[in-house]
Formats: structure tokens, sequence, C-alpha cells
């Protein structure tokens, strides 16, 4: 089980959560610095998960870089810009974000505040509400809550993905020795037109 504190965040602390991750890619790609929450909001004290998403909207569009962690000991602001810049690097996607790419990017946030380990992962599984963290051994893999939703997955689907995102079989998640996590949080992310930060 997580040891995350349960955290909601206000709209505003949402937004401040999206711009954080932005500043820590720009400074990371930009000058390879590793940027500094600074003076935090009450909010990014909390120690719970966070992950990052970074998604080109360059003509069809495609995944950039995707990083985090749902169990972490770090202050939320603290978890936001280690998976910012994880996110950016050659670790995530395969090619680390260049900074031409910076003004192409849309970032999204996803704040964790509940992560239970379900012996029944489609019966208990929202498509939705819950992100995905699948173990077997050495491999690990994990989807954000919005992602089944912008592809029209069923929980079976979404379930297979996740085991494939780790390197597993499609249908890893019905073995016993398959650990299934059901994520819980809130998604914040930059609108694409360049608008207000929204809550998903």
């Amino acid at each position: 089980m997580s040891e995350a504190q349960t955290v909601q965040l206000s709209y505003d602390d949402g937004a401040r959560a999206v711009e954080l991750a932005r500043e820590a890619v720009e400074s990371f790609v930009r000058h390879g610095q590793r940027e500094q929450p600074g003076s935090m909001r009450e909010a990014f004290y909390a120690r719970t998960g966070a992950f990052v998403r970074l998604e080109s909207t360059r003509g069809r569009g495609r995944l950039r870089g995707c990083a985090g962690a749902w169990e972490t000991s770090d202050q939320l602001g603290h978890a936001i810009v280690e998976a910012a810049i994880k996110a950016a690097s050659d670790d995530s996607c395969g090619s680390e974000v260049e900074p031409k790419e910076l003004d192409n990017l849309t970032v999204s946030v996803f704040v964790v505040s509940n992560s239970v380990l379900t012996n029944d992962p489609l019966a208990d599984l929202e498509i939705g509400t819950h992100g995905v963290a699948v173990d077997s051994g050495n491999a690990h893999g994990w989807l954000y809550p919005t992602v089944p939703v912008e592809n029209g997955w069923s929980g079976a689907e979404f379930l297979s993905r996740a085991c494939r995102k780790a390197k597993l079989s499609p249908t890893a998640w019905q073995d016993e020795e398959t650990m299934v996590t059901l994520i819980e949080g809130q998604v914040f992310r930059e609108r694409a037109d360049g608008g207000a930060v929204e809550e998903l």
C-alpha cells in the first residue's frame, strides 16, 4: 500500500502544479538545470506521488514523455519537479525533449490522492477514475487515468495496455503473481489552444 497522504487540490493549486511542471521542463531542456519548487502552496507539502505527461501538439500529436511515481516519500512539489524532468529526458520516450519543441508541448499533471492494491482488477477498476500500475518481478508499467477515456478502451483493454507497457503478456494482469494497483487522483492539463488550465 502507498504511504501517500490524501490530498485534494483546488483549481488554483492544480493550475500551479501544471505551471511548476512546465517550469521544470523548460529549465531542464534549456539549461540542464533542476528547477526548485521555491515557496510552495500548502497542498504541495503533502507527501504524495505525481506523474507528468508531455504531449506534442504538432500534426496528429504524440506522447513525448511521461514519468512519475505513485509511491514516494517526497513532498508533492518536489515529486512534480522530479517527474517533469524525467518526462523530458531520454529515459522516458527514447529521446530528450529539445528546446524547439517546448512551444508545441501540452503539459499535464496527475496528482495521486489514493492507491489500492486489488485482487480483482476488472471488477474494481473504474474507467476515468483510476490510473493503473502493474508490477511483476522486475517489470513495471503504469498508465494515466485519462488514457482509456481518450482512446475508448474497455477495462480489460486498459489493463492489457498497462501490461504491455511493462513488457508483460497482455493477460498478465490475470496472473496471481502480478500486482495491480489502482491509482486515484486529479489530472490538470494545459489546453492545446493556449487557454487556461483545465481539470479533467
